[in-house]
């Protein structure tokens, strides 16, 4: 059922792909400068709980912003920040934060086999997916869905993220998909894996 809801979600995201306009880079940069005091110079941010947009998709950058802008994702600061937003600004900031490098991480030594095998394999007994299905084995995610990419990006972050899906705070996800699989993992699951993605690349 989970895996039924992972590929009819594809498939419709991938079909709605080419619905953001690609922005203009250099304009991007210009209007991204309020951005670094938080996501770092060019989205590359330094405290872990913030995440790092560099080499994320323009796709799901772009989706994520509208949704702060449309109240279907909130927060105290971004969704501030994207009521400002014309759709451009967000093609353009979209456009100039996935051409930028990002920064690569070190996975926990002591976490890693477990992460490894939930991001890989996904929990059976939890009904859990592998998070690569989405994502991609090497963390690439899946621009045409909207997936975002995952590789090197910061364990607090990671993990601040899926608890937010598991209690239901953050609920922008299609077809409830991070809220279902996140829903049935434990404290130890999501710290395991998320440590996994900061060294995956």
């Amino acid at each position: 059922m989970m895996l039924r809801k992972i590929l009819v979600a594809s498939a419709l995201f991938a079909l709605a792909g080419s619905a953001f306009a690609l922005g203009n880079v250099e304009a991007g940069k210009a209007k991204a400068q309020v951005c670094f005091s938080c996501h770092g110079v060019n989205g590359v941010s330094v405290n872990p709980v913030w995440p790092k947009l560099a080499a994320q998709h323009a796709s799901y950058i772009a989706k994520e912003l509208h949704d702060f802008k449309a109240g279907n994702r909130k927060d105290p600061i971004m969704s501030a920040q994207a009521a400002a937003l014309s759709s451009q600004d967000v093609d353009d900031l979209a456009a100039f934060f996935s051409k930028q490098q990002v920064s690569l991480g070190g996975a926990d030594k002591a976490l890693v086999k477990q992460g490894e095998k939930i991001y890989r394999g996904g929990i059976k007994d939890k009904k859990v997916a592998a998070c690569m299905a989405c994502h991609g084995p090497t963390g690439s995610g899946n621009p045409a869905a909207k997936f975002p990419r995952l590789g090197g990006q910061h364990a607090a972050y990671v993990v601040k993220t899926l608890g937010d899906f598991r209690s239901g705070t953050r609920s922008n996800d299609p077809n409830k998909m991070m809220r279902d699989i996140a829903g049935r993992m434990s404290d130890s699951d999501i710290k395991a894996v998320a440590a996994y993605i900061q060294g995956l690349h």
